[in-house]
């Protein structure tokens, strides 16, 4: 009896992957922006006018975001973006917490010098900002900081899939922040000290420390959003 050889998986083209990752992004973007709304029932020929998507290539893109919990499909009813709940923000902030305390434990052994005092120096311009009573453009400026800061820090491990992980999970904690605890004058210094301590803890060596300043800053963060 011959035993068939085992098939080789098939090869997406470039093209193709750079067509569907357009597409995602688009998505992304909406939800980013508001055009797409937590909780929100859409139409299939309603995502395809908000994206500029074709029927085909939304087809394509849906398995992707509803395997990566952006939405739901629900047959007769349309399609559901994720809703914003207190088991959602329980379930993205602890994978927030299991991811990046492998990245701080990382950083502490990695993460030259140069870089940390950069990113303590961004830190404390924009909170001298805030201070200083500066415009709400700020606070977008310090959102990009702080979602850098964290990139950074599963960027710098080398490990594709903690950060193929945290960009999923990512997009999660962007939603949350976004209907609960945008930065604001109230909420930023605390977001911001809470990086200072973990940039001194990474800057000092000691990963107790430095997991211990993570933990805090994620429970915080964890807190300000179940409060509402």
């Amino acid at each position: 009896m011959s035993i068939a050889e085992p098939q080789t998986p098939a090869v997406e083209p470039a093209e193709l992957r750079s067509v569907k990752q357009a597409a995602y992004e688009r998505f992304r973007e909406a939800l980013f922006d508001g055009r797409l709304r937590p909780g929100q029932f859409v139409s299939q020929r309603e995502l395809v006018a908000l994206l500029g998507l074709s029927i085909g290539a939304l087809r394509e893109l849906l398995p992707r975001l509803q395997f990566e919990g952006l939405l739901n499909v629900m047959p007769q009813r349309g399609i559901q973006i994720t809703q914003i709940d207190l088991p959602m923000i329980r379930q993205a902030f602890q994978m927030r917490m299991a991811l990046e305390r492998e990245a701080v434990l990382h950083a502490v052994r990695k993460l030259d010098d140069g870089t940390l005092a950069q990113q303590e120096a961004l830190h404390r311009a924009i909170m001298a900002e805030v201070t200083a009573g500066a415009p709400a453009e700020v606070f977008e400026r310090g959102q990009r900081v702080d979602d850098g800061f964290h990139t950074l820090l599963i960027v710098a491990t080398q490990n594709d899939l903690l950060i193929q992980a945290h960009a999923v999970n990512a997009i999660r904690i962007r939603l949350i922040k976004l209907d609960r605890i945008t930065l604001s004058a109230n909420v930023l210094p605390s977001a911001f000290n809470d990086h200072l301590a973990v940039i001194a803890a990474i800057r000092s060596r000691d990963p107790h420390a430095a997991m211990d300043a993570m933990d805090r800053h994620i429970m915080n963060a964890r807190e300000r959003a179940m409060e509402l």
